[in-house]
């Protein structure tokens, strides 16, 4: 796997553009987002995402499914999404999957390559668990945090009664499940792909951490327009939390929910960055974010901008092997 760091994602004007021509001679002008795991519950999910790539003149999709449904499930909804926005365009798509939306994702293509090959330019995985989750295996596994606080009884309440999910969701990212279906079906060794993961930072730093995830409008009280507040949690200092624990029991790195090691695909160019980002930082903005580095959509602007370089040098050295 090639690797990429910090040099290779930094953000210029050049870089952008060139993303654009890049994207056009691909013949793709289509991007799908795909979201994780209790993801449809969050409104700003990818919302600064989807804006910026709509200031660049490129149609983006976020794509309309139930994140807490089983990865086979969303695999077929996610084949016919992928059809819908080729048939409509007749243009190749660009995919990008954050946490269990690039697992649903790589799940769609493993399964349907055949229907997809020729509306598909590529994918993109963003802190997915490709080869499991230990927080799920955790939860899930008999003898372990479950049989002390019964968290596998509140998981079911939560995705099942709560947000109508299925409880599958969840079983499909432990290592056990994750096996068995990488067994069944493989990721096509001429699709395009791009993995990026990162580290959660575990400094007493992240406690100020707030991110926005929603925005709250207050009642008007005259002609004036209402006030717009947003809704901020502290998710940095949940994910270091989670970070800690991870390093600690299994002595992995992690960005709080996926471990590095599970997040890096086989056969793809693998992004490690050097700054500490956690699992939330990729999908809702942080108020504490720094303007001088590059922000979440720079990020996915930038790892798109790769897999179309993926894509184009494949499709040579296919085109070499044909001669």
């Amino acid at each position: 796997m090639k690797s990429y760091r910090d040099e290779k994602i930094q953000m210029t004007s050049v870089l952008l553009c060139c993303q654009i021509i890049l994207l056009l001679n691909m013949g793709a002008d289509s991007l799908a987002l795909f979201v994780g795991l209790f993801s449809n519950h969050g409104p700003l999910y990818f919302v600064n995402t989807k804006t910026s790539f709509s200031k660049m003149g490129l149609t983006c999709h976020i794509a309309k499914i139930h994140s807490e449904a089983s990865v086979e499930k969303n695999a077929k909804e996610i084949k016919d999404y992928i059809e819908e926005i080729y048939w409509g365009s007749k243009k190749r798509v660009l995919l990008l999957g954050h946490s269990k939306g690039g697992i649903d994702a790589a799940a769609s293509l493993s399964m349907y390559w055949d229907e997809l090959k020729e509306k598909v330019a590529g994918l993109a995985f963003a802190q997915s668990p490709y080869g499991g989750s230990p927080i799920a295996s955790d939860i899930l596994r008999e003898g372990q945090l479950g049989d002390y606080v019964n968290i596998r009884k509140l998981m079911e309440i939560l995705i099942c009664k709560v947000i109508k999910g299925d409880m599958q969701a969840l079983e499909d990212l432990t290592y056990e499940k994750r096996k068995d279906f990488l067994r069944k079906f493989h990721l096509p060794r001429e699709l395009p792909i791009v993995s990026f993961h990162t580290e959660a930072s575990i400094s007493p730093a992240v406690l100020a951490t707030l991110s926005r995830v929603a925005h709250a409008e207050l009642p008007m009280f005259s002609n004036d327009q209402p006030t717009t507040l947003p809704v901020v949690i502290p998710l940095g200092a949940a994910m270091a939390a989670c970070a800690q624990l991870l390093q600690t029991r299994y002595g992995e790195k992690s960005d709080g929910l996926v471990t590095c090691r599970d997040a890096e695909v086989p056969g793809s160019v693998v992004v490690r960055p050097k700054r500490k980002l956690d699992h939330a930082w990729m999908v809702y903005s942080s108020i504490n974010d720094d303007p001088s580095e590059a922000d979440a959509s720079q990020v996915c602007e930038a790892l798109l901008t790769l897999l179309v370089e993926v894509g184009q040098k494949k499709r040579h050295e296919i085109a070499q092997k044909d001669e």
